[in-house]
């Protein structure tokens, strides 16, 4: 049996929504105001809700606005019963959440086919939910693979020191000044390098060692 939240500070007219509504087959509770209704869907948390727009203490607006607010309702289909007809006031109406709006005086069948709608919405909102929760296959959710370690480099530890500073676009005069070695021998390891990888330049040396995952962690120097 679903459950509607009727919410209206007038006795006579949520008692009459109350009786038609449980003639119907649906649960009914009440509420005299927003603050009173927020009290009730913490305890309930009803299938629909239909409000009234000016109550004491909270009125409908901020309470639609509060209950969005909360990730338990967010979802749950807000039908506005208002004696404000204006254009203004149904836009407030629903920028403040709802899904509906019913100016006042209304038939108890409009309200009725409303209520309907919202709930067989929310019913088929839901299946798919569970469609396409059931559909993703649990390989789906494995981490990926991590990257494969690159080969090791073909190169003497001289030549791999000289190697991570080019990767990280050094001249040959800034790595003789950070390795304390003459520019003479970084352009010696820098020939063997090119050689052993079969590159041409320095320009291939920092593509193929982004290419192939060869990059030194931060602050690090090769050593």
């Amino acid at each position: 049996m679903k459950r509607v939240l009727v919410v209206d500070d007038d006795p006579i007219l949520r008692k009459i929504l109350q009786n038609f509504l449980a003639q119907k087959g649906y649960q009914i509770e009440v509420a005299v105001s927003g603050d009173a209704a927020l009290q009730v869907w913490e305890k309930y948390q009803p299938d629909l809700i239909v409000s009234d727009v000016n109550m004491p203490s909270m009125d409908g607006l901020e309470f639609c606005r509060r209950l969005r607010a909360l990730p338990s309702g967010q979802l749950v289909p807000f039908i506005f019963l208002s004696g404000q007809d204006e254009l203004e006031d149904r836009l407030k109406g629903h920028s403040s959440g709802a899904d509906d709006y019913i100016t006042k005086p209304f038939e108890m069948q409009e309200l009725l086919a409303k209520i309907e709608r919202q709930l067989e919405r929310t019913q088929r909102i839901h299946a798919e939910i569970v469609r396409i929760v059931q559909s993703v296959k649990p390989k789906d959710f494995q981490p990926p693979e991590p990257e494969p370690e690159p080969e090791p480099l073909p190169l003497t530890p001289a030549e791999i020191r000289v190697f991570w500073e080019v990767v990280q676009g050094l001249t040959n005069k800034q790595i003789s000044e950070h390795l304390f070695i003459s520019p003479r021998t970084v352009q010696t390891h820098l020939s063997n390098i090119l050689g052993k990888l079969q590159l041409d330049n320095r320009s291939q040396l920092v593509r193929f060692a982004y290419e192939n995952g060869y990059q030194a962690p931060e602050g690090s120097d090769g050593n």
